[in-house]
């Protein structure tokens, strides 16, 4: 019966997210609202960056309240947040209001995005310890694809009918399906394994025994590295994501419509990047997969700037995806690993703010240096070198002990 429901959760979790990754279709909005209003690109930019910045709260919100009350009423309230901040969006753009979109898309789904995201990723951890890394890498890469499904039906919508019914109709229909799916969200039962399920790989022995509160977290120096790993994985292919229209259409030239399928290569290896690099990070470890990400970023940041072949380009932009969604697809089964799974959702949820985090300085750096030099290579270098820099920090990973947060050691489950 157990083993059954789990896979329901799975199944629920994936529609979810598919629901809640529309904001990476943002790049789709931003040429039409500019045509439309005459704002800045980075007035228009701000939007993303602000979605993603009320993420990261959303995922702290979230994932702390969701250790207290279970995730089926967290997720339902984020639905509901989601929804209204289309809404909103739709509203504002009706009235030709930046102020309200930044309220609506920005605040709004923003919030209920992040208290969304968080519950799906905490509960299947706990359900599923026999494939930490997979069912984790399932658990979010619907969200890689959201802008896949968005990002075709907004580009025609918003072209039929306009930016504000656009919003709205997405809003309807986000809040029903985010609202619906979370009704079928539980936590298993106190101690609950797979039948006949023990520990046997290397990465399943390597997993803490014990089981670490918010504070224990916290209180250690491998809590902040994690944190730092996802911060800058997130800034260097969110920078991509924020422009890859228009990035698309000046660097080799593409149309608005081969643009928008740009954004959908990247949706799709970034979904695809969620399961595949968490898969393998169950049979070589999730530190050597963050340092596979960053190497792998690195030459392609590097090279870049000088791609004038359109397949080539794409192929860029196809890795660009994977990596990103790599490091959301690893980081759950890595904070399990290092924490334990009983308070998942509150320490996972100070991990995501991260994220948030990350999405401030990069899309804002990229947004100025293209409307102030006419370029995007110079952004696209120094985010090239970051990666440099950072391959150290996989390097020094280690799990952490009980004892470094300063209490005495229990066993998971004992506590």
């Amino acid at each position: 019966m157990q083993d059954s429901k789990r896979w329901v959760i799975a199944v629920a979790a994936v529609i979810m997210q598919i629901c809640l990754g529309a904001v990476y279709g943002w790049s789709v909005f931003v040429k039409p609202i500019i045509a439309a209003e005459h704002w800045r690109l980075t007035d228009v930019s701000l939007n993303f960056t602000l979605a993603i910045v009320f993420l990261g709260f959303g995922t702290v919100i979230g994932g702390l309240w969701l250790d207290r009350v279970g995730p089926r009423k967290v997720a339902t309230v984020a639905g509901i947040l989601y929804g209204i901040g289309y809404l909103v969006a739709g509203f504002a753009a009706s009235r030709h209001s930046l102020l309200g979109l930044y309220v609506g898309y920005g605040v709004i789904t923003g919030l209920g995005m992040g208290m969304g995201y968080i519950c799906p990723v905490a509960t299947l951890v706990k359900w599923f310890p026999d494939m930490r890394g997979l069912m984790t890498g399932v658990a979010v890469c619907g969200y890689g694809f959201g802008a896949l499904i968005m990002s075709p039906f907004a580009a025609w919508e918003i072209t039929h009918h306009g930016i504000p019914a656009t919003f709205s109709t997405l809003g309807i229909v986000y809040l029903i399906v985010v609202v619906l799916t979370a009704q079928f969200y539980a936590n298993p039962p106190e101690g609950w394994l797979p039948a006949g399920w023990q520990p046997r790989t290397a990465v399943a022995k390597a997993a803490t025994p014990y089981t670490f509160t918010v504070r224990e977290a916290m209180g250690t120096w491998q809590f902040y590295l994690l944190f730092l790993l996802l911060f800058l994985n997130v800034s260097a292919g969110i920078m991509i994501i924020s422009q890859a229209s228009p990035m698309a259409q000046q660097l080799v030239g593409m149309t608005v419509l081969q643009a928008a399928g740009m954004v959908g290569v990247i949706s799709i290896c970034n979904g695809l990047g969620r399961v595949f690099w968490a898969w393998i990070s169950d049979h070589i470890g999730r530190a050597r997969v963050y340092l596979l990400l960053y190497v792998i970023q690195m030459a392609i940041f590097f090279a870049l700037p000088h791609i004038k072949d359109v397949t080539l380009f794409t192929v860029a932009f196809a890795v660009i995806g994977l990596c990103y969604g790599g490091g959301f697809g690893t980081m759950p089964s890595f904070t399990a690993d290092f924490f334990g799974a009983k308070y998942m959702g509150g320490i996972y949820g100070w991990i995501l703010l991260a994220w948030g985090l990350g999405a401030i300085p990069s899309p804002i750096m990229i947004a100025r240096v293209r409307q102030d030099t006419g370029s995007y290579g110079p952004a696209i270098n120094v985010i090239a070198i970051v990666m440099l820099v950072s391959v150290v920090l996989p390097l020094i990973a280690r799990r952490p002990s009980k004892e470094q947060a300063g209490v005495p050691a229990v066993a998971a489950g004992t506590d």
